[in-house]
């Protein structure tokens, strides 16, 4: 079973890329894959420790400044290091960029949620050594990351010294050539408190601008036979050294809390003692023990099992492993571009979360994708004030890049003119609505969400000879910007609408004296519902009769084509080598765009213009976003394109572990893995959730023997088997269930088993 995910390069290009690959993290806290002794002179590395949603703000800086630019960005910053360990074997300090290795392995352990490394070293002077090193970020105690080293000299040796340091002085990494990644303001924390109270070693730092406060407190500890302890104070770090007699083994552990001002209040440094008081009882490997357990719960409903194809199981659990190490499991966080793996985005969270990680978890894990959505709610005010700034009477515009709600990107063509990512919030709602019909969510989040995004919609278009139109946005597809009448924007926006007064009704049914208290502190009337049913009814979903396509705007079947077969491949990513104007002119897409509306609401469009649209569109679309080729595997399932759905999911899966965009050391891609995901279930499997119910259409693909998963809905875990003779439906927990099978309405009972076998033509 492919559980362990093992790397040997020391190169350092690779090294970097393992540095994201072998993150660890809880959703809370993550630390890099780095080595806790550091690399050689003249090798990079990101060094980095990060609290999701830990963030200062710095000053956008612009040549010309426009009326509603924003004027700072959040920033997700590198926190106090606590890897460091520096190991010395008589006088020669353990380095595996001098003398010899013998054996270097390192493995990731997707089902117990550990990292480690095995190093067998011979030192420049022939000292002969065997080192094991076991790190954990915690599940059970989100602040609590933990080292283990134990340390086996084959040669004699006088003393093992061990150096463990926790040093403040950070900085966050910049790459001024990659827009993908910060240019600028790489020291954001300024160290305020350095002290010892035994057993504790503390480092305590305050961001610049956002105050926000961050502390480590940490504890050591050696088993061997003598020992000499002592520590040093700086002004910014504390270095613990022990000094052990090297006739045996040496076992090192070092366990370390992170506490911070937006969870923990203000007394960090004394939250943090508690916090450690009740894991310092407890060995490395009962650790170990409770993290194992955790993951035993995940994987019982999360996994995917697949058959036939040993790498791309592999792909599944990692994607499926780091999404869970990375999303955010309190209202005060989300889930980043780059999770808790690296700083590529700056630790800020797009629309990613809603189309494609939330998704994995409300078929999974609905706790977490419902503290997802109410932590977009807790940022609806500013939403609503983004909203009025830029126009707009009512409603909430949810920016495009942000950590705490306000708008981050400067870049304004392809970040608020995205304003589709307000109707992409307002669809994981619905979404989640139809999976679990929590009434409650309804009344108290939902509905407000829903009624003041429609209230943007509706302030946004315009009637224009009978048809409700919305110009100058920008869809997905970011090489084409500024145009009127985006085809997923429009169809986005309608859906939102239409649900919108739906609920309304719905509640006026179900609960007025709710709805008129709703209505009264929003000041909503009853015109206003009338106005988004109307919009949503009228909306207009441009549409070329020549091709039988939808077009994905007014204007861009206009453009000439992107002559992709002239076009070199080292000038791919196009952005990277193309001014944006030249793009814009152009048809050619970075993404999925009017194929994505199509998977998303698929009932708006009959098959054969969803088959005319993504044959069109697969020609000039570059893939050059990791978000598109998901969408292209699903919609390939759909219309039947087998060798196309596998080789777009493979590009999917892979990403990452075979780095195909060549950025993975900037941190991981979320929304990709969260695509893997889909294109298994949504994909190959052809699940959909409608207002009607459930349906299924599994498909295997000619790779695979099997594929196997697990779905949560309406308070029932149901489970499916996809082989080459049959679909098996498995009802593990709730009452029966009907849903549709291929287009046919099956029913399967609480704890049985229904068998649909393949018809074969």
């Amino acid at each position: 079973m492919s559980w362990k995910l093992t790397k040997y390069e020391l190169d350092n290009d690779n090294l970097l890329t393992n540095e994201s690959l072998l993150s660890l993290g809880n959703g809370y806290l993550g630390v890099r894959g780095n080595f806790e002794e550091g690399y050689a002179d003249g090798f990079k590395s990101i060094r980095g420790t990060y609290i999701n949603a830990f963030h200062d703000e710095t000053e956008i800086s612009y040549g010309e400044k426009l009326y509603g630019f924003p004027e700072t960005q959040q920033k997700l910053l590198n926190v106090i290091d606590a890897q460091s360990v520096d190991i010395y074997l008589d006088d020669e300090r353990f380095s595996l960029f001098e003398g010899e290795v013998l054996a270097f392995e390192r493995n990731l352990h997707m089902d117990a949620g550990f990292a480690e490394r095995y190093v067998h070293w011979v030192s420049p002077g022939g000292k002969q050594v065997r080192i094991h090193f076991r790190r954990v970020v915690s599940f059970v105690t989100r602040e609590l990351f933990a080292l283990d080293i134990k340390i086996e000299p084959l040669t004699p040796v006088h003393t093992v010294k061990i150096v463990s340091t926790i040093n403040g002085d950070v900085s966050n990494y910049v790459d001024k050539e990659d827009p993908r990644v910060a240019s600028g303001h790489a020291k954001r924390l300024r160290v305020t408190e350095v002290s010892e109270e035994s057993p504790f070693s503390i480092v305590k730092a305050e961001t610049y601008v956002t105050k926000l406060e961050v502390a480590c407190v940490s504890t050591s500890t050696v088993r061997a036979e003598n020992f000499e302890y002592t520590s040093e104070l700086s002004d910014a770090a504390i270095t613990e050294t022990y000094v052990c007699e090297g006739d045996g083994a040496v076992h090192f552990t070092k366990l370390n809390v992170f506490t911070d001002t937006m969870r923990h209040g203000e007394d960090l440094i004394d939250e943090g003692k508690v916090l450690l008081h009740r894991v310092h009882d407890k060995n490395f490997d009962q650790l170990l023990s409770e993290q194992k357990t955790y993951l035993d719960n995940y994987w019982a409903i999360s996994d995917i099992e697949i058959e036939g194809d040993q790498r791309v199981q592999e792909g599944i659990r990692f994607n499926l492993y780091q999404l869970l190490q990375s999303v955010g499991k309190d209202t005060a966080s989300n889930i980043a571009a780059k999770g808790l793996s690296g700083e590529g985005y700056e630790g800020h969270y797009f629309w990613d979360t809603e189309i494609y990680i939330f998704p994995v978890f409300l078929m999974t894990n609905p706790m977490i994708a419902k503290n997802l959505l109410l932590h977009r709610y807790s940022t609806l005010g500013h939403a609503k004030e983004r909203a009025k700034e830029l126009g707009h009477e009512k409603g909430a515009l949810f920016p495009w890049r942000t950590i705490t709600g306000s708008e981050s990107s400067a870049f304004f063509p392809a970040g608020t003119a995205q304003y589709h990512i307000s109707a992409d919030i307002g669809y994981s709602y619905i979404q989640f609505y139809l999976a679990t019909k929590d009434e409650a969510f309804m009344k108290n989040y939902m509905a407000e969400v829903l009624f003041e995004t429609a209230r943007l919609w509706e302030d946004a278009g315009h009637m224009q000879n009978g048809q409700f139109r919305i110009d100058d946005v920008t869809g997905p597809d970011e090489y084409t910007c500024i145009v009127n009448n985006n085809y997923y924007t429009n169809v986005m926006a309608k859906h939102n609408l239409l649900w919108a007064a739906k609920i309304y009704r719905l509640l006026e049914e179900q609960d007025g004296d709710h709805l008129r208290q709703l209505t009264s502190r929003l000041e909503l009337t009853e015109n206003e519902v009338e106005a988004w049913k109307s919009a949503g009814e009228n909306m207009y979903l441009p549409y070329d009769e020549t091709l039988g396509i939808n077009a994905q705007d007014d204007s861009f079947l206009q453009k000439a084509r992107w002559d992709m077969k002239k076009t070199p491949r080292e000038k791919f990513p196009l952005l990277l080598h193309y001014h944006p104007l030249t793009l814009y002119r152009h048809q050619v897409l970075k993404q999925a765009d009017t194929v994505l509306a199509h998977f998303l609401l698929e009932d708006e469009q009959d098959v054969q213009t969803i088959k005319n649209s993504y044959d069109y569109y697969e020609e000039i679309t570059t893939h050059d976003s990791s978000l598109s080729s998901c969408v292209h595997s699903i919609m390939a399932s759909k219309l039947g394109y087998s060798e196309k759905a596998y080789s777009y999911f493979n590009e999917t899966a892979l990403l990452d572990l075979e780095n195909t965009h060549k950025n993975t050391k900037d941190g991981l891609h979320m929304a990709n893995m969260g695509g893997t995901w889909l294109g298994i279930v949504y994909g190959f499997a052809g699940l959909r959730l409608k207002e009607n119910g459930l349906s299924l259409s599994p498909v295997l693909p000619s790779e695979w023997n099997s594929f196997k998963f697990h779905l949560r809905y309406q308070a029932r875990v149901l489970k499916i088997y996809k082989t080459r003779e049959a679909t098996v439906y498995t009802l593990v927990e709730g009452p029966g269930l009907e849903f549709i099978h291929n287009g046919e309405a099956l029913y399967v009972e609480s704890g049985k088993e229904l068998i649909v076998p393949e018809i074969t033509v």
